[in-house]
């Protein structure tokens, strides 16, 4: 039925303008799309009933390249939170090019300056990989449905799903910021145009090319905010743990750290060319100074070691030395420390330190020169650290104060029940109980209200969650074991939690049952004196699987319930921390209008055999009948002894003694038939006694599970 159902709709979307005939819509009844229809371009637009199931929008038998993915589907959630990492990957990735320029020292105490070539290798393979990933979701937007904004009126709107539409909104919107992100500008700078720029003042070429890395750095940084946006409409959150929520805003101040170091090493390494280039030219009068032996690429022209023998500007622009007249400024640690001149790692966490410690600090400890750029550098340290760092500082707290929340919640409720306690001037006994029972209540459930979760949450899926916590206990309850599921269902709906710490009195003999209980873990004392008679007291212990309350269950199934609730026949105490679920006598009423479906003499053999209060009639019973059969054997001893003395009477031979060996003396026969009769009487008189004792135990209710009464 199924099957030919989507095969109709196939054949509807196969015809002109979709459409339906009248004989056809007659026989149409709730078909698996909500409606099928022709916009003006003459693509089908579906609404699909179930998303979740249907990731993909348009039928199964199109080739991949036409297919429309739904914007709400799993599928596409997933490829936001692997680009979401990619855009971070490539984020971290971009300020290595920053690292590329570095200052070789020689021996002779000559300076030039390089590029790392190996690390300009590195860097641009693994750029490539991340650009891969931007250039893919430019794919995945041009085949991805979108929301009518004119469909927004109510509700989640309505899915556009004709690929000319969406490949024209894309155009308009965000295609060309996705395109200036994934073209590998830095990786064709540094291939192609730097090795064409002819000029010598290695500044030009540095400042040219960090620009064009912090254009698409900048346009990279925007994308991450409408794709964070997108995962948190679609989920609520990007990080699903508030440990992962503190991570990741930890993640993005130290990404800024890092771009802040690679600007600073890359600004030391031209301000270190700029002191060379002014020395260059005050000595330009007295010799001849080039700029480009500069350059590490021309220390073997001609002419180098000549102009290394003359030129002075090495000694003059050395950090290290305090005789210089150039103010290096905020560079001044780097270059003195020799940070521009050492191995990539050594440089990295150098420079990395540097701005984490001016982001946290706001760039207080910075001492700058006169230079603009440095002073426009250190200006946005300052403004930017003062946004960043406060909200690092607010987000951190909020998702770390989520993790504590419900434990500071707990502590201070118990200081005001200390505090409401002392000032009614509970017993110190009774306070430690309520202590008790409190902590015992937090272990459990740290704070969660499983009730309000329960009832916040739709009708099926509550009875599905209701159903994988307490089916299987329930059905360890042999009564209910008999059971079908539908009854089941509507136990489990209605169980609700249990906590009692130990030592704690449930219900007394002779109070009103409210709820019933089935233990999940711990152990229970159950007791009675038969209404408070005097020599007698049952006792057994409940464990897990075991119920208390059955007389609730019993009068939820009489025929006419009365409205007072029944009488507790046992005393039920804790004798470790329980843990339980309840079921109310409200809700239990209601299960029992349900077992008319279940008259049988099983269900009534079930309810007698595990029913303690049975059983304990049931042994009174026995032991009733076994001193029954024991009086009636007296009787009969009694009677045949009583024959016996009247014969010794009328023979004398009966009344000598009896030789015993040694001595003559002794009892004759009839007296000791006479003392034998004293003995039984009295047994028989205590056994009638006590006979009388036990048939005053009641026999216990019964529920009526005949189906006539209900009928």
């Amino acid at each position: 039925m199924f099957g030919s159902r989507v095969q109709d709709e196939v054949e509807m979307q196969r015809r002109p303008n979709n459409r339906i005939f009248p004989d056809e819509r007659q026989n149409q009844s709730k078909p698996l799309y909500q409606a099928v229809r022709a916009d003006r371009f003459g693509a089908n637009r579906l609404d699909v009933k179930n998303p979740e199931k249907l990731k993909v929008l348009n039928e199964g038998n199109k080739p991949w390249h036409q297919r429309i993915l739904d914007p709400g589907s799993n599928i596409v959630l997933r490829w936001n939170r692997v680009y979401l990492m990619a855009c971070l990957f490539a984020l971290f990735i971009d300020p290595f090019f920053y690292y590329l320029p570095l200052v070789r020292k020689y021996d002779n105490g000559s300076s030039c300056v390089a590029k790392d070539q190996g690390l300009s290798i590195g860097i641009t393979i693994v750029r490539s990989l991340a650009d891969l990933f931007y250039m893919l979701n430019i794919a995945i937007k041009f085949h991805t449905a979108y929301v009518d904004p004119k469909s927004r009126v109510l509700g989640k709107g309505e899915l556009v799903v004709d690929i000319k539409k969406i490949r024209r909104r894309y155009i308009r919107t965000d295609f060309f910021v996705d395109v200036l992100a994934a073209v590998p500008l830095p990786q064709v700078t540094v291939w192609l145009i730097m090795p064409v720029i002819k000029r010598s003042d290695d500044n030009v070429r540095n400042t040219t090319f960090a620009l064009i890395i912090v254009i698409q750095y900048v346009i990279r940084m925007y994308l991450i905010v409408p794709l964070s946006n997108q995962i948190i409409k679609a989920v609520g959150v990007v990080a699903k743990s508030a440990w992962g929520g503190a991570a990741y805003n930890l993640l993005l101040y130290m990404l800024a750290s890092h771009i802040t170091g690679a600007i600073y090493y890359l600004l030391s390494v031209e301000r270190q060319i700029t002191c060379w280039d002014q020395q260059c030219l005050v000595e330009f009068n007295n010799t001849s100074c080039s700029l480009r032996f500069i350059s590490c690429e021309n220390i073997d022209s001609n002419g180098y070691h000549e102009w290394q023998k003359n030129t002075g500007i090495f000694n003059k622009c050395d950090a290290n030395n305090n005789n210089i007249s150039f103010n290096y400024g905020m560079f001044y640690s780097a270059l003195s420390k020799g940070a521009v001149s050492s191995p990539l790692a050594e440089k990295y966490f150098f420079c990395l330190w540097w701005g984490l410690l001016q982001l946290s600090s706001s760039g207080n400890p910075l001492v700058t020169s006169a230079f603009i750029v440095e002073n426009t550098f250190a200006i946005a340290i300052g403004a930017i650290s003062l946004i960043l760092f406060a909200q690092l500082i607010g987000n951190m707290q909020t998702y770390l104060q989520s993790v504590s929340k419900r434990l500071e919640e707990w502590r201070l409720r118990q200081r005001d029940m200390d505090e409401w306690m002392r000032h009614h001037q509970l017993p110190a006994h009774l306070q430690e109980r309520v202590r008790r029972f409190v902590q015992v209540k937090w272990l459990s459930t740290r704070g969660v209200e499983e009730e309000s979760i329960l009832q916040a949450l739709p009708a099926d899926i509550r009875r599905d969650v209701q159903r994988h916590l307490c089916l299987d206990l329930v059905r360890r309850v042999p009564f209910f074991s008999e059971m079908d599921d539908q009854l089941l269902d509507a136990i489990c709906e209605r169980l609700v939690s249990f906590l009692c710490p130990e030592n704690t009195y449930i219900s007394r003999e002779g109070d009103p049952v409210n709820e019933m209980l089935f233990i999940i873990r711990g152990k229970l004392e159950s007791s009675t004196t038969n209404g408070g008679r005097s020599n007698f007291f049952n006792s057994i212990i409940l464990r897990p699987g075991d119920f208390a309350g059955e007389e609730l269950l019993t009068w939820a199934l009489l025929p006419k319930t009365n409205v007072h609730f029944p009488l507790s026949t046992r005393t039920v105490r804790s004798l470790t921390e329980v843990e339980a679920f309840a079921l109310r006598a409200e809700d239990l009423k209601f299960v029992a209008n349900q077992f008319r479906r279940l008259h049988s003499k099983k269900l009534q053999h079930t309810f007698r055999f595990y029913s303690h209060h049975w059983r304990t009639w049931a042994a009174c019973f026995i032991q009733a009948a076994w001193r029954q059969h024991q009086r009636r054997k007296l009787a009969e001893s009694l009677s045949k002894w009583e024959s016996y003395s009247w014969w010794s009477e009328d023979h004398p031979v009966a009344n000598k003694p009896r030789q015993e060996g040694t001595s003559s003396g002794g009892r004759t026969i009839a007296e000791g038939a006479i003392a034998h009769m004293h003995k039984l009487a009295s047994a028989s008189r205590r056994f009638r006694a006590e006979d009388t004792a036990i048939r005053r135990l009641q026999k216990p209710d019964e529920p009526d599970f005949s189906a006539d009464h209900f009928d």
